[in-house]
């Protein structure tokens, strides 16, 4: 029977035992307010006249005196019925007979054996809370392990995108867990462990999901921070239950998400060696590959911090293999886009493709959110389909934040912001090893009052060109103000950070120096922490001053080239200004046409012909202050 029918019938059955014994105590309470007399004090009431009515049941005797409320009762001999009858007529009382009944008996019963029924049903109640609540307190060490149902709706490999690689890697497992004997008639064996490792939003769960709808196995999840509870040997002993309910149910698979909360460096934390933590690490190492083998039972983890696990966790033995969830590339961001586009209807001109080329540096979650946000922008201005228009709200709103409207800019900070984007953009247009220009806008977006937009390839090598070409453009913007505002102003203050840790990294970090190839600087990492909380510094004060003036070169250098373009250039940049003033976006076309010195197509709104919006696709810097600094978001920055 369900536990829901259970309870409901047992406090159906509380209700009738608090009814009946209302009725009980009301009976005896109102019996209680009748006054008892006998039967030759009654006889002499009747004779001097006092008696108004009587009701005769059986031996008992019920009636009213004249000028009192309250009821009198009697009890006679089962032969005295008729004398009384005869005294009531000849004093002229009225009277009446009823039969007899078993209520009193019954309300005896009841008044008797009810509250021993109640007390009885109470305690039976709070014995079996007790008992629950018991073996809930006894069963912190059990796991909190979720199985997953075969009701529930399945994810599959049809469902993730752009992880190939991870997918294959996984797709052998779940064949070795259907055909063992192809792998074992070569002597071969089942990994025990698997490490899905990545940056957040990559989908290593999602790959998790897909593994559990793809073997039809058992499958346990649980998260990391589920084996951490204010008891000691709390963790320890769920990963003992954990892997107990494996062995009962092999082949299966565990599914352990972010297990960098229990699997981090031991040694490094404050409890010393009887840590909490540690003692649930060391029951996980010794389950995984210890005395006991674990067979049919495979450990899949996700972490996106696995430089802080404990190198006895990553061996061989517990965790096999370690498959890398990446930030997908042009095609794959294409395939997580059709994805995630299922169930939006598209507009002709909504081109996934030129999306996916736009967005380099995005992982599956952004496009999933920028998927979502375009169509929420297309159901609030009403439209039955999405719009490329739409896509190109969403990827600024993803990347910068919504538009800020309600901000109000004075026309001499609208000129400042103007000039200092045309700079940006004018560098990066003219100097060789430079990203493609998408897009520049003088919209304050974010923390952002404009931003210049490039259209960057997905780069896993950057040369000492396109570092120096970076560093000349982030300074075009401050000195666009310096030429023809004559002033500075506090809007370049990221681009020179950024700038300035670029070029210390190029020396310190690349060897792209006259110091030659040589590092300089190892960082100390509290794992503890997991984050870099010093720099030691292991050279001499001499390299140090080396340091500086190479650092000053290739800023010097850049700051000069970026003064050299666009002080030949000032026209172009005078037409560049004029226009994101007048139209507040222009996109790569128009800046060409502008260098060039020709003339602009006339505006087009983008409300009225969906698509023809701001450009095809781009890749936005990063909002730190008025303008972009011409670094695009997942190229290498300083830490």
């Amino acid at each position: 029977m369900n536990s829901t029918v259970k309870t409901i019938m047992f406090w159906v059955f509380i209700l009738v035992c608090l009814m009946m014994l209302w009725a009980v105590v009301s009976k005896s309470t109102s019996m209680g307010k009748t006054a008892e007399i006998g039967y030759s004090d009654l006889l002499d009431k009747i004779d001097a006249g006092q008696v108004q009515d009587v009701t005769i049941q059986g031996t008992d005797v019920h009636g009213h005196l004249k000028g009192q409320k309250d009821e009198f009762h009697t009890v006679i001999a089962a032969g005295q019925v008729d004398n009384l009858s005869k005294e009531l007529r000849s004093n002229k009382v009225t009277f009446g007979n009823k039969d007899p009944q078993n209520n009193g008996l019954m309300l005896q019963i009841l008044f008797n054996v009810g509250p021993f029924v109640l007390i009885g049903a109470i305690w039976f109640f709070m014995l079996r809370q007790m008992q629950s609540g018991g073996n809930k307190a006894l069963s912190f060490g059990k796991s909190r392990a979720r199985l997953l149902s075969m009701q529930q709706k399945k994810v599959t490999f049809k469902d993730v995108a752009g992880v190939d690689e991870a997918k294959e890697e996984l797709k052998e497992i779940i064949e070795y867990l259907r055909e063992p004997q192809k792998f074992q008639k070569l002597g071969g064996r089942i990994p025990k462990g698997v490490l899905l490792v990545g940056p957040p939003g990559t989908g290593k769960t999602l790959l998790a999901r897909a593994v559990a709808g793809e073997a039809n196995v058992p499958f346990f999840s649980i998260s990391g921070s589920d084996f951490v509870e204010m008891f000691v040997g709390v963790g320890a002993s769920r990963v003992r239950d954990l892997f107990e309910q494996g062995k009962k149910n092999a082949p299966c698979i565990i599914f352990i998400d972010e297990i960098d909360a229990v699997g981090r460096h031991r040694g490094a934390g404050l409890g010393g060696g009887h840590d909490e933590r540690e003692q649930t690490l060391n029951q996980l190492l010794v389950e995984m590959d210890g005395f006991e083998s674990n067979d049919g039972v495979i450990l899949v983890a996700a972490t996106n911090r696995p430089d802080v696990l404990d190198p006895a966790l990553l061996r061989p033995g517990r965790f096999d293999r370690r498959v890398v969830v990446g930030l997908p590339d042009v095609r794959g961001r294409e395939e997580v886009l059709r994805v995630h586009v299922k169930k939006v209807p598209l507009s002709d001109d909504v081109n996934l493709n030129v999306l996916a080329r736009g967005t380099p540096g995005f992982s599956g979650a952004d496009l999933a959110n920028m998927v979502n946000e375009a169509a929420l922008n297309g159901a609030r201005l009403n439209r039955k389909q999405v719009t490329m228009y739409d896509f190109e709200l969403a990827k600024d709103k993803v990347l910068m934040g919504a538009e800020r409207k309600s901000m109000l800019l004075t026309d001499e900070e609208k000129r400042v912001t103007a000039y200092h984007e045309a700079g940006h953009a004018l560098v990066s247009f003219l100097r060789d090893h430079s990203d493609p220009i998408h897009k520049v806008t003088i919209i304050p977006r974010g923390m952002a009052l404009g931003v210049t937009v490039y259209l960057p390839d997905d780069r896993h090598n950057y040369t000492r060109d396109y570092l120096e070409t970076r560093l000349a453009t982030a300074y075009g913007g401050r000195v666009a103000e310096e030429i023809f505002l004559n002033q500075m102003s506090t809007g370049a203050g990221s681009d020179i950070e950024v700038a300035t840790d670029l070029a210390r990294r190029m020396v310190c970090e690349y060897g792209m120096s006259r110091l030659g190839p040589l590092t300089f600087g190892k960082k100390e990492e509290q794992i503890f922490l997991g984050r870099e909380i010093a720099q030691h510094r292991d050279f001499s004060e001499e390299t140090a001053r080396q340091i500086d003036l190479e650092v000053r070169r290739y800023i010097d250098e850049a700051y000069q080239s970026a003064y050299t373009l666009i002080n030949t250039h000032q026209d172009a940049m005078h037409r560049l200004s004029a226009a994101l003033l007048e139209r507040e976006t222009i996109d790569a076309d128009e800046v060409k046409l502008l260098i060039e010195g020709k003339e602009l197509p006339p505006m087009r709104s983008p409300l009225a012909a969906p698509g023809d919006g701001p450009g095809t696709g781009q890749q936005v810097l990063k909002p730190e202050s008025r303008g972009g600094s011409g670094f695009p978001e997942g190229s290498p920055s300083p830490a």
